[in-house]
């Protein structure tokens, strides 16, 4: 069975996305540390990122360096913070979480209940950053 996230990259289910390329796909993620906190992912679905072929892989860093740019112009923050975790969903995937402090990226904390209109207004700013870029 096809990952959630090949099945968003499919179109079977809603996303708030922010970029796309013809091998990847950035969206925010549904349960967010911080606002703006972006989901980068290979369209190409590995469970692991350092299984990814070496031109997937290079795309992959290459666009979340992209996103990250639109991320911090459109959101406030001091930097963004890279995870690349892995563990809750079987296709390799790297968050991008705007951050003032370190501690902004601790995934034990509470997520973000965020309605939909705001998503989609986050989602619209950093998409207009990336077509800056």
């Amino acid at each position: 069975m096809a990952s959630v996230f090949t099945r968003i990259v499919n179109g079977e289910i809603p996303s708030y996305k922010v970029a796309e390329t013809e091998s990847c796909y950035a969206f925010l993620d549904i349960n967010p540390l911080k606002e703006g906190h972006t989901l980068v992912i290979p369209k190409k679905e590995v469970d692991y990122i350092f299984d990814l072929d070496e031109k997937t892989y290079t795309e992959l860093q290459l666009f979340a360096r992209k996103v990250a740019k639109a991320v911090k112009a459109a959101v406030p923050c001091k930097r963004i913070g890279v995870a690349v975790l892995g563990m809750e969903v079987p296709h390799a995937h790297i968050h991008l979480v705007p951050l003032d402090s370190e501690g902004d990226l601790d995934f034990r904390k509470p997520k973000l209940s965020l309605d939909r209109g705001r998503f989609e207004e986050i989602a619209a700013s950093i998409a207009a950053e990336y077509a800056k870029l």
